[in-house]
């Protein structure tokens, strides 16, 4: 479609609020948001207040002289975002994105507000404190690879991770769903993956309806649920020294899940829960690009609006530190649970078929091939999709 200076525009039915440096754009029809700076926003106003394109392209240049105007770029801009109703009267066809979004209403906003008031927060943050603590005073607490292998048999192990490990997946989960229905906000849960690890992935799109700080309450949501259980975790074998082994193996495999996750939080450059509250903080939407084109020195993908450029030489060394602990991830846990894996499965294969170590060697294999189906399927349908950004930051008109 074509868009020339005598085209008549109609725009959906929006909100705008003001962030930190910039604008949020709420598409009231399709429930998308948009960061966008204030040139663009008078632009939209003036669009909807009916004024003509060229017309609104001669006012913007005069109350914004510094800044290159093109009105045309702007509205098929406008367009690609999916924020245009109308094109001279001719209806645009848009992704029906709302009905998508109302999942989990179910879950009563009285009942989310008990999880997430000034004092439960206030007891989240004590908590992480108190954990600190007790890995400083009892440093044989924290994590060793072998925590993973509770059982002498693999396919118990793999069915203790699958089981116990997707429960305290689901509890980090549900404080986020929690914490956005505190608000009144629908949501959903959605499969996904950081690199080769499978996650849940809870849409807290709508929250971009709140201020910043209650954004950030929603990301820390989880972690602030993963406190509460690492502290139990932490806590029983120092109150019940004398309890069953299996018993004790098992707090130790969820401190060992719960801390594990926490640090690939901090691996920022996975856009985990940390990075998005970094986001918010800094008021930066587009922290992460700018930062790869500047680390990987692709200039052509960074457009630095002002005031940022320290904000992201600092999350460069964040950036780094995340690669880093990765690497470490891998060489000091995850390479030796495979090592130690192929150890205890491979003799096994050479046992009678009806071998209780056979079986478990080939219910080692299963697992594998249903884990690597399960990435494939996250990857193709991030890949193959058209990729819908939650925040979209528009160039100068």
């Amino acid at each position: 479609m074509e868009i020339n200076y005598h085209s008549k525009i109609k725009l959906h039915p929006f909100e705008i609020r003001k962030e930190k440096k910039f604008y949020i754009i709420e598409d009231q029809t399709t429930e998308e948001f948009y960061e966008m700076p204030e040139i663009c926003v008078a632009a939209i106003h003036k669009i909807s207040e009916g004024f003509g394109l060229e017309d609104i392209e001669r006012k913007l240049k005069a109350e914004y002289p510094q800044e290159d105007v093109n009105i045309i770029e702007f509205v098929e801009q406008l367009l690609e975002l999916e924020l245009v109703e109308e094109v001279d009267g001719e209806k645009i066809g848009t992704g029906l994105r709302k009905k998508e979004k109302e999942k989990l209403a179910w879950v009563s906003q009285k009942f989310a507000n008990l999880f997430f008031n000034k004092a439960a927060i206030i007891g989240y943050c004590i908590l992480f404190l108190l954990n600190i603590l007790l890995f400083i005073l009892k440093p044989q607490l924290f994590p060793r690879y072998k925590d993973v292998f509770v059982f002498d048999y693999m396919f118990q192990n793999i069915i203790l991770w699958f089981v116990l490990g997707g429960i305290l997946i689901l509890i980090h989960e549900f404080g986020h769903i929690l914490a956005i229905r505190a608000h009144g906000l629908p949501t959903k849960l959605e499969v996904g993956h950081r690199l080769f690890l499978l996650v849940l992935e809870t849409d807290l799109s709508l929250g971009w309806k709140l201020p910043s700080k209650n954004r950030i309450q929603l990301y820390l949501a989880g972690l602030g649920f993963d406190q509460v259980i690492l502290f139990v975790a932490l806590l029983t074998p120092l109150l019940f020294p004398e309890a069953p082994e299996i018993f004790i193996s098992v707090m130790a495999f969820i401190v060992f899940h719960v801390v594990i996750r926490f640090i690939y939080q901090c691996c920022v450059y996975l856009k985990t829960d940390l990075y998005y509250v970094l986001e918010n903080v800094t008021g930066c939407h587009n922290l992460m690009e700018n930062t790869k084109g500047f680390i990987f020195n692709r200039k052509k993908e960074v457009t630095v609006f002002e005031g940022e450029k320290r904000i992201i030489y600092m999350f460069s060394v964040f950036y780094i530190i995340g690669l880093l602990m990765t690497v470490l991830l891998f060489f000091f846990y995850y390479f030796p649970q495979v090592v130690y894996t192929l150890l205890k499965v491979t003799p096994g294969l050479k046992s009678p078929i009806n071998s209780v170590e056979f079986l478990d060697s080939v219910f080692v294999i299963i697992q594998v091939v249903i884990v690597l189906g399960l990435l494939t399927y996250s990857w193709s349908k991030k890949y193959s999709r058209k990729s819908r950004k939650q925040t979209e930051w528009t160039e100068s008109i």
